[in-house]
């Protein structure tokens, strides 16, 4: 056994747990209203998480439908490691990359004379 057998095992078999978790987290904002994961910053929600929501269970749930069909691809065969690898590897980073983006919308950062107004207001 080499090390790229090894290493192709080990991100074939991670993808189960991806897909179970983004799809896990897609079906508790859709399903459940459960809106405690949606952009999470620095382990704070938004001031209005319901309004972020669709986003979240969006990106969460393209990102899981599609390393679903990854695995479906690899289990029958039809696809070169060389392609599932690349599709899910781009999956991953973009997932993270949207969801990064979605964060940093909804903790929106106050610049200059508003963060100094805003400091100030405060008791």
């Amino acid at each position: 056994m080499t090390i790229s057998v090894a290493i192709t095992w080990i991100l074939f078999l991670g993808l189960f747990p991806i897909a179970f978790f983004w799809l896990r987290r897609a079906w508790r904002i859709l399903v459940e209203r459960d809106f405690s994961e949606v952009a999470l910053k620095g382990g704070v929600s938004p001031a209005d998480p319901e309004k972020f929501a669709p986003y979240a269970a969006a990106i969460n749930l393209v990102a899981g439908g599609i390393v679903v069909a990854v695995v479906l691809m690899i289990v029958i065969g039809g696809v070169a490691y060389d392609i599932w690898s690349a599709i899910a590897g781009s999956t991953i980073w973009m997932k993270f990359l949207a969801d990064y983006i979605l964060r940093h919308h909804a903790h929106p950062t106050m610049w200059g004379k508003k963060k100094q107004a805003a400091s100030k207001d405060r008791p």
